[in-house]
């Protein structure tokens, strides 16, 4: 297996032994979305019931873009093993015998917070800022060398913090919210550690200089830009309200995709 060249950089210096490369990509869990203070809001409990109707809104169309994004690199992975292992996160969300997968859970959550379905598939509270950075992400996976694409899923090294936290707090600050709507929590647990396990595998092996290294570090940083993006744009919308066109017309104008 190959690893990642930069074509960014002209020079290389030394690169980190494998836990000095770990270390480094832990330590941008710093900026995750977890930190937000959307998400601080919500997990201390001070988010409204409009709030979170908007957050798992919005996340939808994360949750549904996401098989797209796994297909896309699939398709562009020559290597078989790593596709056959990779197969199961676009397995997990769409579902397969036995289980219903990750989309079906995040419509039980709408529910449970009061979105019907076909308001949640209709995708009418998605926000343009929101819909721009997911977009961006799938277009970068649809583009990018496979190698660089897995990278930028490692996101994933944080997200069972956020997953446990919800499932710490929320039943708590929000009895109105239905407790089986916190069913894809649960599952994401178990499955995004093993995509954890997956990624940084992947991560370690291939990034062996300094400039794949600088590279891996420098995708990473853009997934977190997304995930951050997402939430400021539902911080205008939502916490300032000043959702997009505010100032000239309170309907939702803004547009549902363009295919």
């Amino acid at each position: 297996m190959a690893t990642i060249a930069s074509p960014l950089a002209t020079a290389e210096g030394q690169p980190l032994d494998r836990d000095g490369f770990r270390a480094a990509l832990m330590a941008k869990g710093d900026f995750y979305h977890i930190h937000h203070p959307y998400q601080v809001d919500m997990a201390e409990g001070r988010a409204t019931p409009e709030q979170i109707r908007g957050w798992v809104a919005n996340r939808f169309y994360y949750q549904v873009m996401i098989p797209q994004k796994d297909a896309a690199l699939l398709a562009n992975c020559p290597d078989a093993a790593t596709r056959r292992r990779w197969i199961q996160r676009l397995l997990d969300h769409d579902g397969h015998d036995g289980d219903t997968g990750g989309i079906e859970a995040w419509l039980m959550l709408g529910e449970a917070v009061g979105l019907g379905r076909d308001e949640l598939w209709s995708q009418e509270h998605v926000l343009p800022g929101v819909r721009f950075a997911v977009d961006a992400y799938v277009n970068f996976v649809r583009q990018a060398d496979w190698r660089e694409a897995a990278i930028s899923s490692l996101t994933e090294l944080f997200a069972p913090q956020a997953h446990k936290s919800r499932l710490d707090t929320w039943p708590t600050h929000y009895p109105w919210i239905d407790s089986r709507g916190y069913d894809y929590f649960r599952k994401r647990l178990g499955e995004a550690r093993r995509d954890v396990d997956h990624g940084l595998e992947l991560a370690l092996t291939l990034c062996t200089t300094a400039a794949a290294q600088a590279r891996a570090l420098d995708i990473l940083q853009f997934k977190l830009d997304v995930l951050w993006s997402m939430l400021d744009a539902m911080t205008l919308a939502y916490q300032l309200d000043r959702p997009p066109y505010h100032s000239v017309t309170d309907q939702r104008v803004y547009h549902r995709g363009l295919s």
